[in-house]
């Protein structure tokens, strides 16, 4: 089942971060990106956030889940999508300790 685009906006909407959060659109799916640096996956109406020992501290209660099958365990956020600072905490934490993305190779 694919993600909506109300469900995206509204995760986006609840980070914040205006100007700097965006979305692309991914197999139906979408990936969320802070500036150039994906840090979480909106699969099936449900928010996977890239894991991290910060975000594990942070999360205290970890559920890791696959986004879609084959892929790696990712922090799953459930109860917590209503609350707007606990969730822009948990993405600036998350996106501080994620590497930066590699430049792309020119064609």
């Amino acid at each position: 089942m694919a993600s909506d685009q109300k469900f995206v906006d509204f995760i986006i909407d609840q980070v914040g971060y205006a100007g700097q959060i965006t979305c692309k659109k991914m197999f139906g799916e979408y990936g969320l990106y802070f500036d150039d640096k994906l840090f979480a996956l909106v699969c099936d109406n449900k928010l996977f956030v890239k894991p991290t020992q910060s975000g594990k501290a942070y999360i205290s209660d970890v559920v890791e889940a696959p986004p879609y099958p084959g892929a790696k365990n990712q922090f799953l956020i459930e109860e917590q999508l209503e609350d707007r600072d606990w969730l822009q905490k948990l993405v600036a934490i998350t996106v501080a300790e994620l590497p930066e993305p590699k430049p792309r190779k020119k064609k």
